[in-house]
């Protein structure tokens, strides 16, 4: 089961408590049932579900799972032939696609399949091309519920809000997080600063699930605006690691929260995770990103597959019942390997003593004089300058060493020195390590997607391009 028993359960016990709240509107336990199970008769085997946060596609994802039903879920803004591209491709490889759901065992009532059943059909971000795309058990997301639940502390009084849209991956499980804990989930038809915090204030939210940037601006917009958060007690990030000043700026508007951050990957599931408490001090080493979820294994291994010992780089690697089924299409032999029941994403990362520390993807690594240097951890030790707004380190080619670092930042606020950064950085980041250019930027490197993007720092630095500024 997923969590379609579960939501029996709760529309059951209280028919008329608040299960889903979208933009203000609201559908009770036993409406969400009783929707739901409406939508059954005729639904497909596969549904395609493609389209924003609503009520709707809150029953309709519900409807999609029974049985032993499948669902994708497609972000509605891609474009047209990109949707009908993946259509096509799930006819041609899952078997069954297009036969009615009422073929199949099982499927006539609003009630879980079997466990080992595949019920959700993961994609990786859209772009050009047709993405890729996983399979996801029942048992898979039960075992990640379990996890997570116990991991973040879910009860049943909290009200999750989560003001991203329901096609991402991040929401998506938090809405069935929810309803497998009978907890409340509210989320908005979009995301609009202006309605999530006047759902914070109003609607008793207590656990925000977002990405860091939705953080950033709602905490330091909320604290200008006089924007009331003490009754969040927990805020689940996901996406990247916090910057310094997002951390600080979300202790300053939510100082009853704890704030959790984690490493994961749509085909491993939860990996590691770290929970700061209120007034408990970060910790300064900055790649850090916690102990194992509960039933999580993590070790480092190498490309051959042999272990390495504490402090060496290498792939990260996991074993756990969450990992996904594999792919079913798309597969190029790197994204997900498996190294004799170890799965790696290919992320590189070490374990300090039970620590995993996350460095990033080794296409993005940098060598300088036969030492490794991965952005991420440059980008973070950055931050936290006081006087930074973002950073974004890069490796040109250099005659002498390969490559170097550069990095590029946006003040948060007046101007920078490159004194200053260097200052800054020493005691956080390897001299090996630091950047030996700094420029200012007038915004960040972002691609058409809004996904930071190194070879554009280069290339406006190359060009001499107006938005970026060298630091003498």
């Amino acid at each position: 089961m997923p969590f379609l028993d579960r939501l029996q359960r709760w529309a059951d016990g209280r028919p008329d408590g608040t299960a889903v709240v979208v933009a203000g509107q609201r559908l009770s336990w036993e409406e969400l049932r009783d929707t739901a199970a409406g939508l059954l008769p005729g639904s497909p085997a596969v549904t395609v579900l493609a389209e924003g946060n609503s009520l709707h596609f809150a029953a309709a994802f519900v409807a999609a799972v029974a049985g032993e039903r499948q669902c994708a879920v497609l972000d509605p803004t891609w474009p047209q032939h990109l949707q009908d591209g993946i259509r096509d491709r799930i006819r041609e490889t899952v078997p069954g696609a297009q036969a009615a759901a009422s073929d199949r065992s099982n499927t006539s009532e609003l009630a879980d399949g079997r466990p080992d059943t595949p019920f959700l059909i993961g994609l990786t971000s859209g772009t050009t091309s047709v993405p890729k795309a996983f399979s996801r058990s029942r048992r898979s997301w039960q075992l990640s519920f379990d996890a997570s639940v116990e991991f973040f502390g879910l009860a049943t009084e909290d009200r999750t809000l989560a003001p991203g849209p329901l096609a991402a991956s991040l929401n998506l499980y938090a809405l069935a997080e929810c309803l497998y804990a009978g907890s409340e989930f509210h989320t908005l038809d979009r995301f609009d600063v202006g309605d999530a915090h006047a759902a914070v204030s109003h609607d008793g939210i207590t656990r925000l699930v977002l990405v860091p940037t939705m953080l950033r601006i709602l905490s330091e917009r909320g604290l200008s605006g006089g924007v009331d958060a003490s009754g969040i007690r927990s805020i689940i990030c996901a996406g990247s690691k916090l910057d310094a000043r997002t951390l600080e700026a979300a202790r300053r508007w939510a100082p009853n929260a704890t704030i959790f951050e984690y490493y994961g990957a749509s085909e491993l599931s939860f990996v590691s995770g770290t929970g700061l408490r209120p007034g408990q001090p970060p910790d300064q080493r900055g790649t850090g990103i916690g102990k194992p979820f509960p039933g999580v294994e993590i070790r480092i291994l190498d490309d051959g597959g042999v272990q390495l010992p504490d402090g060496t780089d290498g792939n990260i690697c996991v074993r756990s019942g969450m990992v996904s089924d594999g792919y079913l299409w798309g597969d190029d032999g790197q994204a997900l390997q498996s190294f004799d029941g170890w799965h790696t994403v290919g992320d590189q990362g070490y374990l300090d003593g039970g620590t995993l520390h996350m460095l990033g993807r080794r296409s993005d690594m940098i060598i300088t004089a036969g030492t490794n240097v991965y952005p991420h951890e440059v980008e973070l030790a950055l931050a936290s300058v006081p006087g930074v707004a973002a950073a974004v380190a890069a490796g040109p080619t250099d005659d002498l060493r390969g490559q170097k670092v550069v990095a590029g930042v946006v003040p948060s606020h007046g101007g920078i020195t490159a004194t200053q950064l260097k200052a800054g950085i020493e005691d956080v980041l390897a001299r090996n390590k630091r950047p030996l250019e700094y420029f200012a930027l007038s915004e960040l490197p972002l691609t058409d997607r809004g996904k930071l993007s190194r070879d554009l720092m280069l290339d406006w630095i190359t060009r001499n391009d107006p938005r970026i500024r060298r630091l003498g």
